[in-house]
C-alpha cells in the first residue's frame, strides 16, 4: 500500500485587505511575519501547489493522503475553505484523507470557540474505532484495505504567546493509543500515528522546549519498531529517521508548499511493515 503525507501548507488569506479590528492582536503581530518576514510570498501559491499534490496522488495510486496539520496561516475562515477547496473530493472522504490540526489552525482562542477545523473538517473525523476516542473525537483512527491503521492525534493547543506553539498530546489520547493498540482488529497492519508535533528533530533529538513536543518520549515508547510510523509536521524539515526495536520510524514532511521547498512523502506498506518513504516535489 501506498501513503501520501504532506504538511503545513499553509493556506494563506490577503491579509492587508482585510480590516485590522476583526484581526486580534494574535494576528496583528503575525502581519509582520507575513510582510517584512516574507511568509505571504513565500505561501502565495499554496493552493495550487496543494492541489498539484492532490492530483499526483491520483498518479501516484495512493491509498491514503494524511496531512499533518497547519492548512492554513493563522486560522481564519477564509484560509479553511481555501483549504479544503484546493484537496477537492478527498475533503469529503475519510476512507481516503486523514487531517489533523496544527498550532496555525487554533491560532487564537476564537477560531477554537468557533471549532473552524472541525466545521471544514469534521467529515474526515469520524473513527473506525469510536470506543478509543478519549478527547473529543481523538484519537481517531482509520482502517486502510487490509494493511494500514491510520491514527490521528490532537497535540495542537492554544499558546499563551505566539513564541510558544509547543504541544502536548496527553495523558488520555495516550492511554486510547495504548488500549488501541492491544485491540486485536489491528493485528499484522502497520500503525501509522499523525500528530502535528516532532517527536524527533531532523539530528534526531527533542525539539525546543517552547516549540517541541512535550510528551514526545511517551509517544514514542508505545510503538517500537518497523510496524509502527510517526508522521509529522510543525519544523518545516523534511527527513526520515528508520525505524528501530525501540522506535518507530519517524516522518517529517516539511512544509509541502513552501516556495522552493515543495514536496510530499510517499510511503511505502508491505506485509504489514513501513518499508521505506521517497521524497517527491510536485510538478509545477
Amino acid at each position: 500500500m501506498r501513503i501520501l503525507h504532506c504538511s503545513d501548507v499553509h493556506i494563506t488569506e490577503d491579509y492587508l485587505a482585510l480590516p485590522l479590528h476583526r484581526l486580534g492582536w494574535r494576528r496583528w503581530l503575525a502581519l509582520v511575519e507575513l510582510s517584512l518576514g516574507g511568509r505571504a510570498k513565500r505561501y502565495a501559491r499554496a493552493p495550487q501547489v496543494l492541489s498539484t499534490i492532490v492530483r499526483e496522488a491520483e498518479a501516484h495510486h495512493v491509498d491514503h493522503l494524511i496531512l499533518s496539520g497547519d492548512l492554513t496561516a493563522y486560522a481564519l475562515e477564509g484560509e479553511f475553505a481555501g483549504a479544503r477547496k484546493a484537496l477537492g473530493p478527498l475533503a469529503e472522504d475519510p476512507r481516503r484523507c486523514t487531517v489533523v490540526p496544527g498550532n496555525h489552525d487554533v491560532f487564537t482562542p476564537g477560531s477554537i470557540r468557533s471549532d473552524r477545523f472541525g466545521a471544514h473538517f469534521g467529515q474526515l473525523l469520524h473513527s473506525d474505532l469510536p470506543e478509543y476516542r478519549r478527547e473529543g473525537v481523538w484519537p481517531v483512527v482509520r482502517l486502510v484495505g487490509d494493511e494500514v491503521a491510520v491514527v490521528g492525534l490532537h497535540s495542537t493547543r492554544v499558546a499563551p504567546l505566539p513564541a510558544f506553539p509547543y504541544g502536548v498530546i496527553g495523558e488520555a489520547q495516550l492511554d486510547g493509543l495504548a488500549a488501541l493498540l492491544k485491540d486485536p482488529r489491528l493485528d499484522g497492519r502497520a500503525v501509522l500515528v499523525t500528530v502535528h508535533h516532532a517527536p524527533r528533530n531532523r539530528k534526531g533529538v527533542a525539539d525546543r522546549w517552547n516549540h517541541g513536543l512535550r510528551d514526545a518520549d511517551a509517544l514514542l515508547r508505545l510503538l517500537p519498531g518497523p510496524r509502527f510510523a510517526v508522521l509529522h509536521g510543525h519544523i518545516h524539515e523534511r527527513y526520515h529517521h528508520p525505524a528501530t526495536a525501540d522506535r518507530p520510524h519517524l516522518f517529517g514532511a516539511g512544509s509541502s508548499t513552501e516556495a522552493g521547498h515543495e514536496g510530499y512523502w510517499l510511503i511505502e506498506v508491505a506485509r504489514g511493515q513501513v518499508v521505506g518513504g521517497q521524497q517527491h516535489t510536485p510538478a509545477l
